[in-house]
Parts: structure tokens; sequence; C-alpha cells
């Protein structure tokens, strides 16, 4: 059959274009993808080409589909897994999947690696191997965006799991984050940031007493604040506060100030900016865990660290790439049970939209940028609808139904758009 996916070819040549996607096998399944959300991973892979980890060699001969924050529905089920899934299964896929026997090798993924399975593709193929790792998931909530974001909430939830801390005089890490410590999430409102908060206040198990997210960009600090209320916060247990360090004279001291004096036990890094992990490391408490969260994109990043620190007060770092199944399982669950990921999306666009898009990810401000495979349209900054309504019915209609939601991305909007665009 004809699909239509955005294909790339080698260092920031993405082309979008329509191929023939082959016959599924007995052990495959043909899928619908209906949204993508837009990923700062995608915008390296596309810079690097062939020189990414995850993009084959050959990428100039075998096109691969990039996106991997997917969601959709199943159309034919091979045979071989007619007994677990069936046509108009709604889906997401957990793209790490880490197949060392596989055919692309160790560090295969979709979006990265695959000819025939990308999230930004109108049809793809889902392998062998996806199923058999578990990681093509089953999604049961309302609307599809939810599932397209589980991957990014993944990254956060993983991040949470991956901190550890000590006990003196014994050799053993306790994995996590410190219950009713103190969590400190530095450069914390752009999307990722967004994900952690919405994350830390919706989590079951343990959650810290006091959650300082800091920024420099007052605008976005308040947007984040009306977003993950500090009065919501209060009802969970946890001091919120929002912080902009921009405003001052000594940063370390002043939130050290915050703390108690103390320092904070787990300190996530969502930037891969020098001072911003210098002032991460001076922020940690003793047996404090940082956890470096924001892939840097030159290979020579660096920054210092108090080794006097390491060595008399037990501090450590930790970095985190990505989420496992079981967080992304962990994330579709929550959602069932009120978390709503819509305040990292911003922009709302076509598949039409992607190649440039994604080769300028960097420069366009907001958060995540969703993607729907099967309509044409540019990407437009949600803040835009009322203006663009003015002159177009749908977009009037798109920005009302935002403005029940305070303004964010929501089902209603989701359903609309499939309808009418």
């Amino acid at each position: 059959m004809k699909a239509k996916a955005v294909r790339l070819y080698g260092k920031n040549d993405l082309r979008l274009e329509s191929f023939e996607l082959p016959a599924i096998k007995e052990n495959e399944i043909l899928a619908k993808v209906v949204c993508d959300s837009l990923c700062m991973s995608s915008y390296k892979a596309a810079s690097q080409g062939s020189d990414h980890k995850r993009v084959p060699n050959d990428v100039a001969e075998n096109p691969v589909i990039i996106g991997h924050e997917f969601a959709g529905e199943l159309v034919e089920v091979g045979a071989k897994w007619a007994d677990q899934f069936k046509v108009g299964d709604k889906f997401s896929i957990q793209p790490a999947i880490n197949y060392e026997d596989g055919p692309v090798g160790v560090l295969s993924a979709p979006g990265y690696s695959y000819q025939y399975i990308g999230g930004d593709a109108t049809y793809v193929i889902i392998p062998n191997e996806v199923m058999e790792l578990g990681c093509l998931l089953p999604y049961k909530g309302e609307g599809y965006y939810p599932a397209s974001l589980s991957e990014p909430l993944s990254c956060v939830i993983g991040a949470m799991h991956a901190n550890y801390h000590t006990t003196p005089g014994k050799y053993i890490h306790t994995m996590e984050i410190v219950e009713n410590g103190k969590m400190a999430i530095l450069a914390g409102v752009g999307p990722m940031g967004l994900a952690a908060i919405n994350y830390v206040l919706h989590r079951e198990d343990r959650h810290p007493a006091l959650l300082v997210v800091t920024d420099v960009d007052q605008a976005r600090l308040d947007r984040a604040a009306s977003l993950y209320t500090p009065e919501f916060a209060a009802s969970r247990g946890i001091d919120l506060r929002y912080i902009n360090t921009g405003n001052m004279a000594d940063p370390v001291a002043e939130l050290k100030a915050i703390s108690g004096g103390e320092g904070f036990n787990d300190v996530f890094c969502f930037a891969p900016v020098k001072p911003v992990v210098e002032q991460a490391d001076a922020i940690l408490a003793f047996d404090g865990c940082l956890n470096f969260f924001a892939g840097p994109s030159r290979a020579d990043f660096s920054a210092m660290f108090n080794f006097y620190n390491v060595h008399y007060a037990y501090t450590h770092v930790v970095g985190t790439s990505g989420g496992n199944t079981d967080d992304m399982i962990e994330g579709l669950h929550l959602m069932g049970k009120g978390l709503d990921p819509a305040g990292l999306v911003t922009h709302i666009g076509g598949l039409n939209a992607v190649p440039e898009a994604t080769l300028h990810l960097p420069e366009i401000p907001g958060g995540k940028k969703l993607i729907y495979n099967h309509i044409e349209m540019p990407l437009t900054p949600i803040a835009d609808f009322a203006k663009l309504g003015e002159s177009d019915e749908r977009f009037k209609t798109l920005d009302e139904l935002c403005q029940k939601h305070q303004g964010l991305w929501n089902v209603e909007a989701e359903t609309f758009l499939l309808n009418n665009f």
C-alpha cells in the first residue's frame, strides 16, 4: 500500500515523500499513525545523519523514517500476534528497543533506524522485534496525543528511578529519589521539565517534601506555575516553589537557604549548560545525587565538579537518556489516573510541517510540537488560534476548545482537528 513519510537520507536531508509499503509478514503488524510529537533527538539524528549512533551507515541508499513519539491504531495484524492484538487497538511504541539480535543492531530504534517504521508517517509496519520485547504498548485512554507523549514522559520517569543514594559504611546503592526529601529541577520549565513536574505531582508511590523549580525566564515560570500550581502540589504534600535564579545575586547561596541550608537530595539538570551543571553540583546535600538529564549535542561538553564533596560528602552524578518499557507503562497508567500531558504541547501541525520544523527545532520557541500525520497544516502555535480564527472558523473553534482547558490542547480539540482539517 502507499504511505507518506518524512525520511532521512543524510545530514540535514529530510524528504517528505510517498512510497510503497510491502505486504506485512505473519509476524508483523500494519498500523496507522495518527500523531507524533517532535523531539530534539530527531533534530540530532537529522543533523548528524549516519554519524548518529542509531542511524544506519547506508541511510543514503536506504532512508529511514524519523519520529519516535507516536500513537495510532492497528490496521492489520499478522497471524503470530492475532491472539494478543486486534484491528482497531490504539497503541504507543517504546522506541529504544535495544534488540541485540535484530536486523539493525543493538541500538536500533523506530524513528532512527528503520525503513518502514517511524512516527512521521501515515502508515508503518511494526516489526517482529518490537512485539517480541513487549514494546508495542496498548493505550486505552481517550484521544491519541497522550499516548504519543508517553515516550517523553517515560524519560523523566526513568530519570527519577535512576537516581540513587547510599548508606555510610555499606556498599549498597538505594535506587530512587529520597522519599520526603528535597528536590530541585534546574532550567526546569522547558518541555521536559514540565513533564518532570507533572510526574512528581502525580506519582503514586513517593514524592519529595520540597520541590524547587528554577529558570531565568519569568514568563515560562509563570506559565508552569499556572499549569502545575503550588496549591495542587500542597494537596499532594509537596512544597512547590518556582524560582527565577536570574534575579538572584548569589543563586547557589539563596537556593541552599531555601533548602534550609542543607542542600538538595536530588537535583535534576535540564539544560546542557556549564554554569547550570556547576550550580546543580554546588547545591547538592550530603549524599546528594545530580541527574544530568539534558543530552548535549557536543561530544566534548564538560563542566567542573567538586571532587572534595564527592570524597567527603558522598555526592555523585548519574545520567539518563530515555525511559524503558516499564516507565512508559507507568506513564500510561498515570494518564488513566488524571495525569494529562497536554501542558507539554504548544504547537500543532500536519505532516507537511515536519522537515522544516525538525531541522530548526532548537530555534522554535515553546514546548512540544505535535504533528497529526493525516492532515496538512503549517506548524501553528496554539496561542495563534484566536488570531487565525478571525478568518478561519475552524481555528476559531479550536481556540474556543483550548480556552475551555486553560489554553491547553485537549481531546475535544484533537477530535475536531481530525474531523475538519
